[in-house]
């Protein structure tokens, strides 16, 4: 059971999106729209866009452009867990038996840029199915949820022994 950090790369830097933006808080794109918070806000906001009846003008548009903070804020989700002073490291640090866990997570992220990818490849095709780009972008929610829940469950498996159970 290897005990260091994870050493897989990933493709998640590789989202063309990640590349040239600035690294603090994104703008959503539409004026007058509230900022959401964080990658899960993000993530609404483009659920909320796919939405819309796609003869709304500019759908397409609005679509990528509530894309693009999603792809921001999963590139900055690896650079934050992956790599030597990562928090895959400090688990797998604090608990090497997570090794498997962390692996699949690291996996998931190819995944996931995958699917951003794919949303962004849809919507950008003005021939491709309105219904195609909504089952695109419901597989990136899906996906992005159950990583989300896999992450979560993992933090708590290496840190539950520490918060004690006992009063």
């Amino acid at each position: 059971m290897a005990t260091g950090p994870v050493q897989q790369p990933s493709r998640a830097a590789a989202y063309p999106h990640s590349a040239g933006l600035p690294a603090g808080p994104h703008p959503t794109g539409l004026p007058g729209d509230p900022r959401p918070a964080g990658l899960a806000g993000d993530l609404h906001a483009l659920a909320r866009a796919v939405a819309v009846a796609a003869t709304e003008p500019r759908w397409r548009e609005r679509v990528l452009v509530r894309l693009r903070p999603v792809g921001q804020g999963f590139a900055e989700h690896v650079r934050v867990t992956e790599g030597p002073t990562g928090l895959y490291w400090e688990l797998l640090a604090h608990s090497p038996r997570l090794d498997h866990g962390v692996r699949l997570l690291t996996r998931e992220h190819a995944e996931i840029v995958a699917a951003i990818l794919s949303v962004q490849r849809a919507a950008e095709q003005p021939q491709t199915c309105p219904d195609e780009v909504r089952g695109r972008a419901g597989h990136l929610v899906r996906t992005l949820a159950r990583h989300r829940r896999r992450g979560a469950d993992l933090l708590w498996q290496a840190y539950q022994m520490d918060l004690g159970g006992e009063t």
